[in-house]
Parts: C-alpha cells; sequence; structure tokens
C-alpha cells in the first residue's frame, strides 16, 4: 500500500492516524519500509537522507550493524524477564561512571517516565510541592508538565492539554530560558519549591543554546535557596559527548534524566543523582516507582552496546561536530534566518537572529518554514517536520550525506 492509503485506513482506527502529534504531516505522512544507516526509504519507493534521527536516539545511524548483533544475540536468550537480568548493574556503573550528577540510576522505559519520577522523587526529597521548568521546555507528556509557555515569570501554571487539572499545573511555576532575574523572582519569592528542571540546551523548540554563565547561576540560585536541580538529558545525554551537557558546561545538577541513545534506538528511559537522593526510591525508600518493562533486557543489551561503542570511538564527537559546521559554512548569506549548532544538532530558524528563549523561537516564520520544509523532501532529505525540533546528524551520515544536504539547503533557502 502507498503512503496515502496507510493513512487513510490509520485515521480510521488511530486518533489523527499517528502514534505521536509530531508525525501528523500534512496532507499525509509518508511511512517507512526500512531504515539503514543515514537512510529511510518509504514505502513509496523513495529514498530520503534523515535529517532527524528518530528525534535523536540513533546517534549511530539506523540498523547499526554491532547493534543489531548484539540485539539478535539477545533475543536468543529471551526479551523479558520479570526478573533483574546481569546487564543492569554493568550498564548502571558506566552510566553512573559518566555522569558526575549521577551516583545511582534507575532504569525505566521512557523519557517521559525519567521526568515524572525525578520531579516526584525530588518532591518526596524535599517535602516541598512546587517545580520550576523553562518556557517551551519539553518534559514529557505527563500531567505536571503540560503547561503552557510564554507566561510572565511568576504566572501560575495554566494546563496545556485537556484532561490536566489547572490545581494539579498550580504548582508548576515557569521563567524565561537564559533569564536567571527572573529565575532568582520566583525562587525568592516562594519557599515551597521543591525543584528546578531544565534542558540544558533546549531541544525540543532548538536546539537554543544557553547564554554564557546561564547554567553556572541557574546552579547558584537554585543551591542558595535549597531547590533541587534536574538536568533534563533526554536529549543531550550522550549526545554532546560521554558525560552530556553537565560535563561539557561544567555543571554538576542534583538529579539527571536520561532516555533516546542510551536505548540504542529501543524503548528506554533512567533516572538518577546524589546518593541520599536516590535511597529515597523503592525499595530502599518511600518515593514509589515501577515498571512492568523497566530494565527491559533488550533496551540494555542496544543502550550498553551503543555508550560502550561510542566509548571506543571517541573521535565521532569530533566528526559529528564537524559535519554541522560543514552545513553553516555552505548557507548563503540569506537575509531572515539563523543557523544554531552545538555538536550534531542543528536548526535553521526563520527568523533574524538565534532565539533565546522560548518567546523568541516562537516569532518564527513557521508559514516560511513549512515550505522550506517541503522543498528539502522534494530534495531527498527529511527534517522533523516542525521549526521547534532539533535536527540531528549521526555517525552513518558520509561525507556525501553532509554534502547533499548542505546542497539542499543552499537551493532549497
Amino acid at each position: 500500500m502507498k503512503s496515502s492509503e496507510l493513512f487513510e485506513t490509520a485515521r480510521e482506527v488511530m486518533p489523527g492516524g499517528v502514534s505521536s502529534p509530531v508525525r501528523a504531516i500534512t496532507p499525509y505522512p509518508f511511512y517507512t519500509r526500512e531504515a539503514a544507516g543515514s537512510a529511510l526509504t518509504t514505502v513509496d519507493g523513495t529514498k530520503l537522507i534523515d535529517a532527524c534521527m528518530a528525534y535523536g536516539p540513533l546517534i549511530l545511524g539506523h540498523a547499526h550493524p554491532v547493534i543489531r548483533r548484539a540485539i539478535s544475540a539477545q533475543l536468543e536468550k529471551g526479551w523479558l524477564y520479570g526478573t533483574p537480568a546481569p546487564i543492569e548493574p554493568e550498564f548502571a556503573s558506566l552510566i553512573t561512571g559518566d555522569h558526575q550528577g549521577m551516583d545511582m540510576v534507575r532504569f525505566v522505559s521512557s523519557g517521559s517516565e525519567a521526568t515524572m519520577a525525578a520531579i516526584r522523587l525530588a518532591r518526596g526529597f524535599t517535602g516541598k510541592k512546587d517545580i520550576i521548568k523553562m518556557e517551551g521546555g519539553f518534559h514529557g507528556a505527563h500531567d505536571g508538565v503540560l503547561v503552557k509557555a510564554g507566561s510572565g515569570a511568576t504566572t501560575l501554571g495554566i494546563p496545556d492539554s485537556a484532561g490536566v487539572l489547572a490545581d494539579l499545573v498550580s504548582h508548576t511555576r515557569q521563567v524565561p530560558y537564559n533569564d536567571l532575574e527572573a529565575l532568582e523572582t520566583v525562587i525568592s519569592g516562594n519557599d515551597d519549591i521543591a525543584a528546578c528542571i531544565l534542558e540544558p540546551v533546549m531541544g525540543n523548540i532548538g536546539p537554543i543554546l544557553p547564554e554564557a554563565g546561564y547554567l553556572e547561576g541557574v546552579r547558584e540560585i537554585t543551591r542558595a535557596h535549597d531547590v533541587l536541580l534536574i538536568f533534563d538529558e533526554v536529549i543531550t545525554g550522550y549526545r554532546l559527548g560521554i558525560g552530556g551537557a553537565q560535563k561539557k558546561f561544567g555543571v554538576r545538577p542534583d538529579l539527571t534524566t536520561l532516555g533516546k541513545i542510551i536505548g540504542g534506538g529501543l524503548p528506554i528511559g533512567a533516572f538518577g543523582g546524589r546518593h541520599e537522593i536516590m535511597q529515597m526510591v523503592a525499595p530502599a525508600g518511600p518515593v514509589y516507582q515501577a515498571g512492568t518493562f523497566s530494565g527491559n533486557p533488550l533496551s540494555l543489551t542496544a543502550g550498553f552496546t551503543t555508550v560502550k561503542w561510542l566509548h571506543d570511538h571517541p573521535g565521532i564527537y569530533g566528526s559529528l561536530d564537524d559535519s554541522t559546521r560543514s552545513i553553516e559554512e555552505s548557507l548563503p548569506g540569506t537575509a531572515g534566518g539563523s543557523f544554531v549548532r552545538l555538536g550534531s544538532m542543528f536548526k535553521y530558524f526563520f527568523r533574524n537572529e538565534p532565539p533565546a528563549d522560548y518567546v523568541q523561537a516562537k516569532e518564527c516564520d513557521v508559514t516560511a518554514f513549512r515550505a522550506f520544509w517541503d522543498k528539502m523532501l522534494g530534495s531527498g532529505i527529511f527534517l522533523p517536520p516542525s521549526q521547534f525540533e532539533t535536527n540531528f546528524v549521526s555517525s552513518a551520515h558520509s561525507g556525501k550525506d553532509i554534502e547533499q544536504i548542505s546542497d539542499a539547503y543552499r537551493s532549497c533557502l
């Protein structure tokens, strides 16, 4: 069946015809038949260079042979036990050794689950009720963080989804990213704040980069007011290097959430932090967290193999940075746009200057972006279908792939 026909069927049996809203492309999404390396092949027979990479997990590209062999070997042993697996403490030791802010770690099944548990843990540890998030920061689809962005620094949370109770998100405060004064104002005016959660590099509306001294300032303010700092590194974890953003920027959070890359392309999440905080998690402590698929041996095997590969090939991060630099340097001097990149993350914003926060990101010309996205797809390049999602390159992208992406950018802009 063609993509259009599949979508007609999907709309009858699935809300909006998709399993996640960002995949709802007008007039219909393309359906992928197979993927390998840097490319997707659609059911319609079109081959596309993939600069979405499943929204971040595939740092080694699609169907990497080393990961595939590891998954196949684990399949022979079974794929769900309901008991601990030997790989759990081994992978946990690797992750905690890589992250200065993680003495202990708990595996879960998604990034959303990880942030939900981390926030619950912060409240359980501190005995406080409220949290602070950055406007535009995405921390999963659970109730406490589905809050509209763009409101003032001291405005109470407003539900961003039907079914989310206003009195629940009233415990979620918002401040602009890159605004230390706003953060200080909110924290100093409320002694019931358990935690501040943020993406150290905003990935779901970006990348939007932290200004010089910003993350250090957040750490200083939260520490001074006895507020736990949660780094949501679901995107940046192992994306910006071994140790993630906390190592790159030299800032140690109290809690960290991970996902995407640590699953090697299979579902996973994790949260971890200081020993005395993590000892509050059940069964060691009173903060309950559980899941049938937590510590799934297939996901752990794929993730562990991926992270070990990154350890064994440290030069990959420099190569990925070179790739996005090549794309940037190839761009024409197009008025009305700006290019932002950090390592293997990159984006062209239809705004004169790179945005520094969510309000500025929303100023982008989304109509121009959609026209550009259509042209890029027609040129054989698949980008995330939103101005507010980060693009990625992987180790599988060859020099020829990067040249084709660069040529398409020049042509389509």
